[in-house]
């Protein structure tokens, strides 16, 4: 399951097909780790800490997107 918001670029909003211009706000514990390069072990691990964000949509368990570029940013500065 993903979740999209439209892609913006200035104030116009890109409308060139469904899937086109829209970028995933959340992804699933799978294509979290591919995003990440790790395993899903390690996915969990980083939820149970604290360090990425999930929500529940119903039984399914989803990452924001935002929360791994945040991990990411933090590791890159030695945080």
């Amino acid at each position: 399951m993903l979740v999209c918001l439209p892609a913006v670029a200035g104030d116009k909003i890109l409308r060139n097909g469904p899937s086109v211009g829209m970028a995933p706000i959340t992804v699933r514990i799978p294509q979290a780790a591919q995003m990440l390069g790790v395993g899903r072990t390690t996915i969990y691990t980083l939820i149970n800490s604290g360090e990425i964000e999930i929500i529940k949509i119903g039984s399914a368990t989803v990452i924001v997107v935002d929360s791994l570029r945040a991990y990411v940013t933090r590791r890159q500065l030695g945080q």
